[in-house]
Parts: structure tokens; C-alpha cells; sequence
């Protein structure tokens, strides 16, 4: 009888954490508010995306061990490079485990955006991704614009200027 009732406790518990996850989950959409992120990024800047009104934002989740993640990498940088001085902010967020830190940094002296370790942020409103990579645009009052996955879209310079451009352009700055 013990025993059932504590896998009914775990059962509740269980069903109580995952709802929890949906929810924040859930709000995550495109048009809404773009939830907190505040973390030191490799090279030891602070990232707030709550600083960044006024710019858009873009936050890539990735990992090393990401084919498709790595495969996006070149265009992320190429379009960053391009348009950094227009008011664009991009950092990639890996979600390797903080023993393969070395390799993270490894990779990224590559490339010319900063990138920090999703579990070294102090506040993640974004959570821990489920899918990899995933990537999210963030007008300039802050605000979800796209949600970017290589199963919809893949990121492309181009697909990046036909959806991050208009964001520089408009009047919502």
C-alpha cells in the first residue's frame, strides 16, 4: 500500500513540474513579451535582453554536438557582422553541460558573436530548450517576432535579412 501511494506523490509531483514547464512553455509565442535573460556571456559581459530595448535581439540555443546547429553557425555570424552597427544583438546560448565549457569556447573563437552557457544564466525565461537548434527574434520593444527552428526554416543570411531587416526598419523603435 506504501508504495503506491508514494508512486501516486511522485505521479502528482511529476505531472505538477511538467505542467509548470507547458505554461511557461506555452507563453512563449510569437507576438508576446520576450521572457527574461540575464547571463554572462564566455568572454565575461553581461547579457540583459531587457537592456536591449530599442535594438533587435536575437537568441540562439545551440550545442556543439548539434549538427544542424553548427551548420546555421556561419550564416548567424555573417548576418550579425553585417548588421551589428543597424542595431542587431545576437547571442548564441549553448546548452552543452558545463564539462564540455572548454569545447564551447573552442567553437566559438570562430565567430565574431558572443555566446554564453544556458546554465551559468541567472535568470532564464527562456528555459531549457526542447529542441535544438531553436532560435527566437526580438523586435525593439521587446517583443517575440519569430521562432526560428530548422524544421520550419533554416537560417540563411537570407531568411535572416527577410525577417530581422524589417524589424531595423520599422517605426517601432
Amino acid at each position: 500500500m506504501r508504495i503506491v501511494q508514494w508512486l501516486w506523490i511522485v505521479a502528482v509531483l511529476t505531472a505538477g513540474t511538467f505542467g509548470a514547464a507547458s505554461i511557461a512553455l506555452a507563453a512563449l509565442a510569437v507576438g508576446q513579451p520576450a521572457p527574461a535573460l540575464v547571463v554572462d556571456t564566455l568572454d565575461g559581459h553581461a547579457f540583459d535582453i531587457a537592456k536591449l530595448r530599442g535594438k533587435v535581439a536575437i537568441v540562439n540555443f545551440w550545442a556543439t554536438w548539434c549538427p544542424p546547429c553548427r551548420e546555421e553557425m556561419p550564416a548567424l555570424d555573417a548576418f550579425y557582422k553585417h548588421h551589428r552597427e543597424q542595431g542587431v544583438e545576437l547571442i548564441g546560448m549553448s546548452a552543452d553541460s558545463p564539462h564540455d565549457a572548454d569545447e564551447v569556447v573552442k567553437v566559438m573563437k570562430s565567430f565574431s558573436y558572443p555566446a554564453a552557457m544556458v546554465n551559468k544564466a541567472r535568470t532564464n525565461g527562456f528555459g531549457a530548450p526542447r529542441i535544438l537548434p531553436v532560435t527566437y527574434v526580438i523586435d525593439s520593444q521587446g517583443v517575440v517576432r519569430a521562432i526560428l527552428r530548422p524544421d520550419k526554416l533554416q537560417i540563411t543570411e537570407q531568411s535572416l535579412n527577410e525577417i530581422v531587416l524589417p524589424l531595423l526598419n520599422s517605426d517601432t523603435r
